[in-house]
């Protein structure tokens, strides 16, 4: 059986770690560390996601102060120390970290889980995951793993384009799988590679191929691997 008090604290932890913290917080929280106030609004924000989604789960109180409180000191060691490091690790290694802290608590207090309506529906949850996984997650994942590859890029592009582009790429691809239906992938595939043709036969940068290519590649095999998670994890439900 999968945790349902798992899926809860991965669910607070995403939205909070990725959906709700805009990078305007991250910039102004990397400048001025503890100073910033938005590392306060930050854990604020884990703190209410929990409050919400833990509602009705015995002993709820101590859980939720534990993540935050753990969730806290991660970050602030990040702000501290991620400079030493390469910024992917960084960005890794503290997303390890945190996770490694939610699958510790769910294990430990796993018997003190009870019913409590809708909101211990482990398979809504597990889809709200996976779909967070899929589109929001996977942009910022995508964003760390390439960002080592600087593409110069001359024309006029639409404000976060690419970013809303991939993530409904990622979200087709996602149902396409959930339902079984691997003919689309492959159309889905094959129209983006039309679209991209002519830019890419037009630009003269093997480099940028590249990037479009791993790019693509990357995103459908996230894409992929949430929903055939998704599939094997609704399974066992």
């Amino acid at each position: 059986m999968v945790s349902v008090l798992l899926l809860k604290l991965l669910f607070a932890h995403f939205l909070g770690d990725f959906l709700l913290q805009p990078t305007s917080w991250v910039v102004d929280k990397e400048g001025k560390k503890l100073r910033s106030k938005y590392f306060y609004y930050h854990i604020a924000v884990h703190a209410a996601l929990l409050l919400v989604l833990l509602w009705g789960t015995a002993h709820y109180f101590s859980i939720l102060c534990l993540v935050v409180v753990t969730h806290g000191l991660i970050d602030a060691l990040k702000l501290y120390l991620g400079k030493k490091i390469a910024s992917t690790w960084a960005f890794f290694i503290d997303q390890i970290a945190h996770l490694s802290v939610l699958v510790f608590i769910a294990a430990y207090c796993e018997s003190w889980v009870w019913n409590f309506e809708w909101l211990n529906d482990a398979s809504l949850i597990l889809f709200g995951l996976c779909v967070l996984l899929t589109t929001v997650v996977a942009a910022i994942v995508m964003k760390v793993l390439i960002s080592t590859w600087k593409i110069e890029d001359d024309g006029v592009a639409l404000k976060n384009a690419g970013k809303y582009i991939g993530i409904l790429e990622r979200l087709f691809v996602f149902g396409f799988v959930v339902i079984n239906f691997w003919t689309g992938v492959g159309f889905l595939l094959a129209a983006k590679s039309i679209f991209r043709f002519g830019d890419l036969t037009r630009s003269k940068d093997r480099r940028l191929t590249e990037y479009v290519l791993i790019g693509t590649l990357m995103s459908f095999g996230i894409a992929i691997g949430c929903a055939l998670l998704y599939r094997s994890l609704q399974a066992c439900l």
